[in-house]
């Protein structure tokens, strides 16, 4: 496995140069304006992760304003509550996506926002304590306690709203798999340890933000 140095060498080769390379990095958001995000915004951002997998982004982005008056601003009392009747409703709304699968998980978030809540105050603050160093369980959190939140969608998600992260895209997988890191796509439990190992060697290499290390080693390739 290479050094990140050498690793950041090979992506400012590609992008002009070490100073261009720095100039297309951001680091997440301070843990601080983490927790301050609303509950509600974590939610739409769950929804809009959900609505966004398998289908086109641009399409949702256009509908989004739709989404947020058909499902109350996300308000999570409101959408953990719905009723069949609501359900109803909501498949035949043409302002949002009509998957009924993906209608129900906006009900399943927001309760599975409102237990973050309970047991950290606000489902900001629970994410925003959550240690960099053990991103892979923050993931398994999401899988597990949200609705269809797995894989990349939760990825995506957390790094919408600025938590530090990494997102296993092609690019990023193909360098792990050329650092050794990994021989295949990561899916299993001992894969996904052994990415979160090399980018906290990285961390500690560099100095730098599962955000930025993520970026640099999708630029790599």
């Amino acid at each position: 496995m290479r050094s990140f140095d050498q690793i950041f060498d090979i992506a400012a080769g590609r992008k002009g140069g070490a100073e261009a390379l720095n100039a297309m990095l951001s680091g997440p958001k301070p843990a601080t304006e983490l927790a301050a995000i609303p509950d509600d915004r974590w939610l739409a951002a769950m929804t809009r992760g959900v609505f966004q997998a398998g289908f086109n982004w641009k399409v949702v982005e256009a509908m989004w304003p739709g989404f947020e008056a058909a499902f109350d601003g996300f308000d999570v009392g409101r959408c953990a509550m719905l009723t069949d009747e609501d359900f109803d409703r909501l498949v035949s709304d043409t302002r949002i996506i009509r998957n009924g699968a993906k209608i129900r998980s906006v009900q399943e978030n927001a309760v599975f926002i409102q237990k973050l809540a309970k047991d950290h105050g606000s489902a900001g603050k629970a994410i925003a304590d959550w240690p960099s160093t053990d991103f892979i369980g923050l993931l398994t959190l999401f899988k597990s306690g949200g609705s269809r939140l797995g894989g990349a969608t939760g990825q995506y998600c957390l790094r919408s709203l600025g938590k530090d992260s990494f997102i296993l895209s092609p690019s990023v997988t193909a360098r792990l798999i050329a650092e050794g890191v990994i021989d295949k796509e990561p899916t299993s439990k001992k894969a996904l340890a052994d990415v979160q190992s090399a980018f906290n060697v990285w961390m500690e290499q560099s100095g730098r933000s599962l955000t930025e290390i993520s970026r640099v080693l999708g630029m790599s390739l």
